[in-house]
């Protein structure tokens, strides 16, 4: 299996993030239809899976977090991010799309604050 950036939240739920556009394609090939997965509302960050069926709203928010500490837009704008949440289940993916570009629907918004991903950073 390819090395992902990977993260356990509070509750010791395992959390993977890609590095690059290939392995982002690797990492949601690896998704589970009822895992939660998350991205930036913009281009540029890594896509990220809880390795769980069962998450709670701390879970979900220490992977957002995750998430947005590694995106351009944190990088370009330290300010709070928005990240989009949804189901493996809603990922899809067209032969014509880009190399680490999917399609999702079910799109469910989580705002990290910029304090929170600033502390997740030290």
């Amino acid at each position: 299996m390819t090395n992902f950036r990977t993260f356990t939240t509070s509750s010791e739920k395992i959390v993977l993030a890609g590095k690059s556009a290939e392995n982002n394609e690797e990492l949601i090939a690896q998704v589970e239809p009822t895992e939660d997965v998350f991205h930036t509302k913009s281009p540029g960050s890594p896509f990220v899976n809880i390795k769980s069926k069962k998450t709670n709203k701390k879970d979900r928010y220490e992977a957002a977090t995750f998430c947005a500490a590694f995106s351009k837009t944190f990088r370009d704008n330290p300010d709070d991010v928005i990240i989009h949440h949804f189901k493996g289940s809603d990922v899809s993916k067209e032969k014509i799309m880009k190399l680490g570009t999917f399609g999702v629907k079910n799109i469910k918004t989580i705002r990290v604050k910029k304090a929170d991903i600033l502390k997740f950073k030290k």
